[in-house]
């Protein structure tokens, strides 16, 4: 290729999984991730919010994500996320919430609704205490027992996935988004040696030897690290307002705990005096002055 393309970026994503020429591409990969948990595997699906390249390179504000359903009529969101932060979670459960809300108009019944998948390719990480690169949430109890098996929100940290050797389609999929950047697609490793990851080359391709593509691919670089940038420095204040924070709180519990010291100190000189008064009237109790 005549330059580098990160399959992670936004626009190249969308093209991958959100085109109708690889409408294939999609399907693969949903069966990739999703496999396990479908009772079949997906054979078609409709691409709802469709990749237009004239639309999208020239809009900063598209929708990146990708919405389909399948001939089931199960619905899927599919979205990569480079950059990420503390609601992002709660983001990820709004945008599931308002796909499976969606379904029904007004008056009809709750039995047509159907499995959301919902799967989010994450380029930093969201959860730092867990090793695992791939977490599912459903609706589930404390002992987890499913409330009702309509699909959830699947979490994929690139980052930490780490495997050498391509054993799934899943793995296949998540060390392409990982590595794709670097790969030499005039001389793929064996583990692309597949159609579907032909196929995803060819797009990374196009992206590569198109001019204007390639252009439009940069002008979205530049402004994911105008984010990243103005992310970071979001980031920076946030902990230094947060160690400021911590200091007064600091402070203020080490003037609580002066103001309690004080106090009980307070409380034994009170409680001194007090026994002093009571040994006095003890005293004058047991020898009252004479001719009293």
């Amino acid at each position: 290729m005549r330059h580098a393309i990160d399959p992670k970026i936004d626009c190249v994503f969308k093209a991958l999984l959100g085109a109708e020429a690889n409408r294939a591409l999609l399907i693969h990969f949903l069966n990739a991730i999703l496999g396990p948990e479908l009772p079949r595997p997906i054979a078609q699906v409709e691409i709802l919010n469709p990749y237009n390249e004239r639309e999208f390179l020239t809009d900063k504000l598209s929708v990146v994500d990708v919405k389909a359903r399948d001939d089931q009529g199960r619905l899927y969101q599919v979205e990569i996320q480079l950059l990420t932060h503390k609601d992002l979670p709660a983001r990820m459960l709004y945008t599931w919430n308002d796909i499976y809300n969606k379904q029904l108009q007004s008056g009809q019944d709750y039995r047509l609704l159907r499995p959301t998948y919902a799967i989010w390719l994450l380029g930093e990480d969201l959860l730092p205490g867990d090793t695992g690169y791939a977490h599912r949430y459903g609706m589930r109890d404390e002992q987890g027992r499913g409330l009702l098996d309509h699909g959830g929100i699947y979490l994929l940290e690139l980052n930490k996935f780490a495997a050498e050797t391509v054993t799934t389609e899943e793995q296949r999929w998540l060390r392409f988004f990982k590595d794709g950047e670097h790969l030499d697609a005039d001389q793929p490793p064996e583990w692309m040696q597949t159609p579907e990851m032909r196929q995803a080359m060819t797009t990374l391709k196009a992206f590569s030897e198109k001019e204007h593509a390639y252009d439009r691919y940069q002008a979205r670089q530049d402004f994911l690290r105008e984010q990243s940038c103005i992310q970071g420095r979001q980031r920076e204040l946030e902990q230094a307002l947060e160690e400021k924070d911590a200091a007064l709180e600091a402070q203020r519990q080490a003037l609580e705990t002066e103001r309690q010291a004080k106090d009980a100190a307070l409380q034994v000189k009170e409680a001194a005096l007090a026994e002093v008064e009571r040994l006095k009237a003890l005293l004058q109790e047991r020898n009252p002055p004479a001719g009293s």
